[in-house]
């Protein structure tokens, strides 16, 4: 059974109850999220993970970090070492988004290497190989996109972004309205080009019925893709976009009546004032599925640092009701991200989600801080850096400004007023 279908019949599975442990709630909560589909425990029926994670409504917000190979860039350890570095970075969740090499084999190393829940878009290995065999992208079929959606499967994989938002419809949408930077998406870009040519339907929305019967046979949870989402601040929230956000949301009633787990992807490029309009469009037209949001970057302008502008857009659609955040690197529109670049993205957006939580009074969130608070005005520096986000930094950091014991840190030196209050009351 999947983990709707238990939880309709009154089952609290294992991962429901490691889910409530960890967010501190009911698991009767976690249950009653399932089965209304705002809630998603993105869990290969095959395989066993170290700590399910829970995404959605009521539940802290949680990062997503990809990694992954590209045509120009192959190097598997180097991947290996992104992938340690998500893990000790607290990411929730990664994606191999790997368009170069082995793909099979990049594939079943990092499943076999992580404790975390991983993800894929199918398109990609589905699109890649038929070009290597066949010479171009002209020359996909359903059956190949559907035996590798399959095989990614038996490898392992929890979840995957399927775009099949993307119709002839919506296409011809976007071409009447016209847009600046039409197709963004890579997943959107293979198959609108297919499409195109073949003058054919999408075949995951044309064949819908078929990965809906393929994820329930692994309890794969879909991740409804955006391939027609803006790749700039004037392209955001325009027909084409809203057009495949209705799709998704009428196509993830029919899943969540077929006992699949569905969460909704959302868009990367929105300006500011449009952030809390998109999350309350996909609450409404999806009934409340799990919002998973590429950023958002808030300007197009910020190469080299847009993972700051991705936490800037997180934070407040974390606050206006998003679930789930897709980090952006440093060398996001520029370049392959190094391990670094990971770290970067990964700790940026995990500031982006707890803010949002403390906006959203979390309890576990608001806890958080006020052990920070009581840290600092102890300056108890080992406490302090232990709560941190990234207490690597903060440590090395710490080292450099006070190599010995010293109490206070060389910002404010003998007048930090922490320090000098303390020791003024004490003399009272």
């Amino acid at each position: 059974m999947t983990q709707i279908e238990s939880a309709q019949k009154g089952i609290i599975t294992p991962e429901m109850q490691d889910v409530a442990r960890y967010e501190g709630l009911d698991p009767e909560q976690i249950q009653k999220g399932v089965v209304q589909g705002t809630m998603v425990i993105p869990a290969n029926s095959g395989k066993k993970k170290a700590r399910p994670v829970g995404i959605g409504q009521g539940l802290t917000i949680k990062v997503n970090a990809n990694i992954g190979t590209s045509s120009d860039q192959i190097d598997l350890d180097q991947e290996l070492q992104k992938l340690k570095i998500c893990v000790q970075t607290k990411a929730d969740t990664v994606m191999d988004l790997s368009t170069g090499g082995d793909l099979k084999e990049i594939l079943r190393t990092l499943i076999a290497h992580s404790p975390l829940p991983l993800g894929t878009v199918p398109i990609y290995q589905a699109a890649v190989e038929t070009i290597r065999e066949m010479g171009g992208i002209i020359h996909l079929t359903a059956e190949k996109i559907f035996e590798v959606i399959e095989s990614q499967a038996r490898t392992g994989v929890d979840f995957i972004t399927v775009h099949c938002g993307v119709t002839l419809g919506s296409l011809e949408r976007l071409q009447q309205q016209g847009r600046i930077l039409d197709i963004v998406s890579r997943g959107g870009a293979f198959l609108a080009t297919w499409m195109v040519y073949h003058g054919k339907e999408n075949p995951l929305y044309e064949q819908y019925d078929r990965l809906v019967d393929l994820a329930r046979k692994y309890d794969l949870t879909l991740s409804l893709g955006d391939g027609l989402r803006p790749g700039c601040l004037l392209d955001a929230t325009d027909r084409a976009q809203v057009q495949e956000l209705i799709t998704l949301g009428e196509l993830r009633e029919k899943a969540l009546k077929a006992g699949v787990q569905v969460m909704i992807e959302g868009p990367g490029h929105v300006p500011l004032n449009q952030i809390e309009a998109n999350i309350l469009l996909e609450k409404q037209l999806c009934q409340g599925a799990p919002f998973y949001v590429l950023g958002p970057l808030v300007t197009d302008i910020a190469a080299g640092y847009d993972h700051i502008a991705c936490a800037i857009g997180g934070a407040l659609a974390g606050m206006a009701g998003a679930d789930f955040l897709c980090y952006v690197t440093p060398s996001e529109h520029l370049k392959l991200p190094t391990p670094e670049d990971v770290r970067e993205g990964i700790i940026a957006s995990r500031i982006a989600a707890h803010a949002a939580d403390l906006a959203r009074g979390n309890k576990q969130a608001w806890e958080q801080d006020r052990q920070m608070a009581l840290a600092r005005k102890a300056l108890d520096w080992e406490k302090q850096i232990g709560l941190c986000l990234d207490p690597e930094k903060a440590r090395k950091m710490r080292a450099e400004s006070s190599p010995g014991e010293s109490e206070v840190c060389t910002m404010c030196g003998e007048y930090c007023a922490i320090k000098l209050i303390r020791d003024f009351l004490k003399k009272k």
